[in-house]
């Protein structure tokens, strides 16, 4: 895992929490047998495989994996400055 921290150490963490729970924008090429994928906003999630089916699904966890990364990271930045908890605002 600290190879995948050490990939996206430099992806804007607050571009990425908006992210969260966002359609994002895939891209496939074959590269003769294999399929290759990547996600155009999320840096580091990219994956191949033999079919586009299986590049699909393991496009996927490469940005579960890349976003979770990136909460470890601001986490370990963070670790005793930040006090973190839900704001809830009502707009009248």
């Amino acid at each position: 895992m600290e190879s995948l921290l050490a990939l996206v150490s430099g992806t804007n963490w607050a571009r990425m929490q908006e992210m969260k729970q966002s359609a994002f924008t895939a891209l496939y090429h074959k590269s003769g047998r294999w399929w290759i994928g990547r996600v155009e906003e999320v840096p580091g999630a990219n994956t191949q495989g033999r079919t586009l089916r299986e590049v699909r699904a393991n496009l996927k966890e490469a940005v579960r994996m890349v976003l979770a990364a990136q909460k470890e990271i601001r986490r370990r930045q963070e670790a005793g400055t930040i006090v973190r908890e839900r704001l809830a605002v009502t707009i009248e």
